[in-house]
């Protein structure tokens, strides 16, 4: 009996291990302000090596496919991975975390599974990957789009004009109403060049036919 409680205590290392390791994980994406913190890593990757200590060495002896609980863990973790993936306006949120979610699950495999070395060295991988892909440096930032919206008067071709100034190959959606004699083009163009407040009304001075510049970030 005692030597039964003395081999499951031994179990527990990896349980704590993983709650080591899922707490680090978390951390770094707290300091992010990520949807999913130190709570739900540290929960996922304790529950992973819980689950995979229960499939190790639960059914030793036994008939029973010990393997199938741990293939469970790898598809159960996809639905709260979907969970915090969320389409808002036209871009997707959530992915990066969703994955490291699934990501944290397997070095918690990896912890009740008794490869501590591959979970520790796991842990420090994602880690790295995370910090090193949100330097502020050209090659992983993310680039940023625009949205303008543009009033002006259409008389011969300057909607060619407009697209020329803000380097816009089409517009995004385009309302056309009358005002008296003249052509009233209300446009929406995206585009990736952040336009200061001043280079708008150098826009607006230098080209009369525009009325009116809206510029605001893309959702």
């Amino acid at each position: 009996m005692i030597e039964k409680i003395l081999t499951e205590m031994q179990y527990l290392v990896g349980i704590l291990i993983a709650v080591v390791l899922g707490f680090a994980i978390g951390f770094e994406r707290k300091l992010r302000f990520k949807e999913a913190g130190i709570r739900t890593h540290t929960v996922v990757c304790i529950g992973a090596a819980l689950l995979m200590v229960v499939s190790k060495y639960a059914f030793a002896g036994q008939t029973a496919d010990a393997s199938r609980v741990a293939a469970q863990i790898v598809s159960g973790i996809g639905f709260l991975g979907a969970g915090i993936i969320m389409f808002r306006g036209q871009k997707m949120h959530g992915l990066t975390t969703a994955a490291g979610v699934w990501a944290t699950a397997g070095v918690g495999m990896a912890a009740g599974a008794g490869l501590f070395v591959v979970a520790t060295c796991a842990t420090v991988v994602i880690i790295a990957v995370q910090c090193i892909c949100h330097i502020n440096c050209r090659l992983f930032r993310t680039k940023r789009y625009y949205r303008v919206k543009i009033v002006f008067r259409n008389t011969e071709n300057e909607s060619a004009k407009v697209k020329e100034l803000f380097s816009a190959d089409h517009f995004n959606s385009l309302a056309i109403t009358r005002d008296g004699q003249d052509t009233m083009y209300h446009a929406v163009l995206s585009t990736d060049k952040e336009y200061a407040s001043q280079t708008l009304n150098d826009i607006m001075t230098e080209n009369p036919f525009i009325l009116s510049v809206e510029r605001c970030d893309e959702e």
